[in-house]
């Protein structure tokens, strides 16, 4: 599928509007006969233009456990945990990023910004008028959902953050730490050409950025301490058969250091809610080392939960533990 796209699709945010481009969606003929995956598929228009593919199980009128994905995965990376939400009584919805899955795709890693992801994840719970949402937030799906939580909080009844973070920075700071980390990923440019040369996080943004070779389904097997099968590898390849539909796995790293002051903001008013928080980080991911204690401190609602560290979990838990998290959650949730 094919269609252009207008300057009032990208009126959210900073996001940048260029009618001469286009926003594309890979052929449902990817998807067929995945591993484990049966889910029908659901579409919802997020500005004019573009639409965000979700996952949407369980009862109707069931309470909400919404699922967010990161870089560069989708909602395949909860096949594992679907299943028992559902068979616990949730409605359980997982939507795919816009250039990810199978939502739609603009072809140009510069019509994606920061703020843009977010005015789409803030329009897709707004238009399917969600509320009283359970959130469980990992990778992107952090930097994304706990800044539509700091604007819409009333829609939010408790969040699950596992192998996330909030990157923020007051002024000037924030300028100062987006310049040294874009400079030192362009000084790498295209020679990172592999995820075993990665050391640091400019690295992963020049080989997301600029290497001429990206694989997310290679990104997800180093991600993850259990062997993916060769049919899950591919499964989370899908979304991508080639370059012009890997904008939005390229762009997002660019993207982590570009709205600091604005994560500083958020930070500010996610600190003054009471929502419950419950943490559910791994023990071997080097990516977010640490993060559950700067949110144990920073989260009113994270005192006295039953966090958990999750063993045998690399950064993408929720393929390596994703039953052991969802019955964590689901115990969690039903005494809330």
């Amino acid at each position: 599928m094919s269609h252009p796209l207008t300057a009032n699709a990208y009126d959210t945010g900073t996001a940048m509007a260029q009618p001469n481009t286009s926003v594309i969606r890979t052929p449902d003929a990817r998807f067929d006969n995945l591993p484990d995956w049966p889910f029908a598929p659901h579409y919802q228009e997020v500005a004019p233009g573009i639409e965000m593919h979700y996952v949407d199980e369980g009862p109707r009128d069931g309470e909400i456990v919404l699922l967010l994905h990161g870089q560069p995965s989708w909602s395949y990376l909860y096949r594992k945990m679907i299943p028992p939400l559902v068979a616990a009584g949730y409605r359980v919805i997982a939507p795919d990023l816009i250039g990810f899955g199978r939502s739609d795709k603009p072809t140009s890693k510069d019509m994606h910004s920061y703020s843009g992801h977010v005015a789409w994840m803030r329009s897709f719970v707004e238009r399917l008028d969600l509320t009283g949402i359970n959130v469980f937030v990992q990778d992107w799906g952090g930097l994304i959902g706990l800044r539509v939580v700091a604007e819409i909080p009333q829609r939010f009844a408790s969040i699950t953050a596992g192998n996330t973070g909030l990157p923020a920075a007051p002024f000037p700071m924030s300028l100062i730490g987006k310049w040294v980390m874009r400079r030192k990923a362009k000084a790498k440019g295209d020679t990172i050409t592999s995820m075993d040369m990665i050391n640091g996080f400019p690295d992963w943004i020049a080989h997301a950025r600029f290497a001429r070779e990206f694989n997310p389904g290679a990104t997800l097997q180093s991600g993850t301490v259990n062997e993916l099968s060769t049919d899950e590898v591919a499964a989370y390849q899908a979304p991508f058969p080639d370059e012009p539909y890997m904008m939005g796995p390229r762009a997002m790293p660019w993207l982590v250091p570009s709205e600091l002051a604005k994560g500083q903001a958020a930070w500010k008013k996610l600190e003054a809610l009471d929502t419950p928080v419950l943490l559910v980080f791994s023990d071997s991911d080097p990516v977010t080392a640490g993060q559950d204690k700067v949110f144990a401190k920073r989260f009113k609602g994270a005192k006295g939960q039953p966090h958990k560290v999750i063993k045998g979990g690399g950064h993408f838990l929720q393929d390596d533990k994703g039953e052991e998290i969802a019955a964590h959650m689901i115990e969690w949730m039903k005494g809330l």
